[in-house]
């Protein structure tokens, strides 16, 4: 019997006054609840990759720096992803950008979803723009998604998230089902 896939929950935000990590492990305990994954949260922040600085294309596989081959490893043992993200100015982090450009083939046959927050718009914008960049990377993003709104009124001074809405629990819960459903198509196709 073959082990369940492993979820990968990305938090996309590094700065010091994020609150994207209550988010994360709001629907990491979702998602250690969903039947369909194990469930691991990478941390952008902790990560720490620099500017993009390898020498040669993502497409290559040819990676020079140490930390280029341990964030490869990171993402390559992913079955499914998905990304917490915050909106900055209409759109989705750098940090989040240059984490994606630094790969090319371990985003690939995956399916993604996104736990966006912002403002008034949810993160919406970010997921809108991330999403023409996940299908370049040959990743599947799920319909389903998670969108924040006032997020800052959900966290507490400590920065630990406020009991969640019953919506938004059953938007993950969705979504989450989704992406099991998509990982075992992919699975069978790899």
């Amino acid at each position: 019997m073959s082990s369940p896939p492993l979820l990968q929950i990305h938090i996309a935000s590094t700065r010091p006054t994020r609150i994207g990590p209550a988010f994360a492990a709001w629907f990491a305990g979702l998602a250690e609840e969903h039947p369909g994954f194990d469930v691991e949260v990478v941390d952008l922040a902790e990560v720490n990759l620099p500017f993009l600085d390898e020498p040669h294309h993502p497409r290559l596989r040819t990676y020079t720096h140490q930390h280029t081959k341990s964030w490869s490893a990171i993402v390559d043992r992913a079955d499914a992803l998905v990304f917490v993200t915050p909106e900055y100015n209409y759109g989705y982090n750098a940090v989040l950008k240059n984490a994606l450009d630094f790969l090319c083939h371990e985003w690939a046959d995956k399916a993604v979803g996104f736990v966006s927050y912002g403002g008034v718009g949810a993160g919406t914008r970010a997921v809108q723009q991330l999403k023409q960049v996940v299908t370049t990377l040959r990743m599947v993003p799920v319909l389903e998604s998670v969108n924040i709104p006032f997020a800052m009124l959900k966290v507490t001074p400590d920065g630990e998230l406020k009991e969640a809405d019953a919506g938004l629990d059953d938007a993950a819960r969705l979504m989450l089902d989704e992406l099991a459903r998509i990982t075992a198509k992919l699975r069978d196709r790899v």
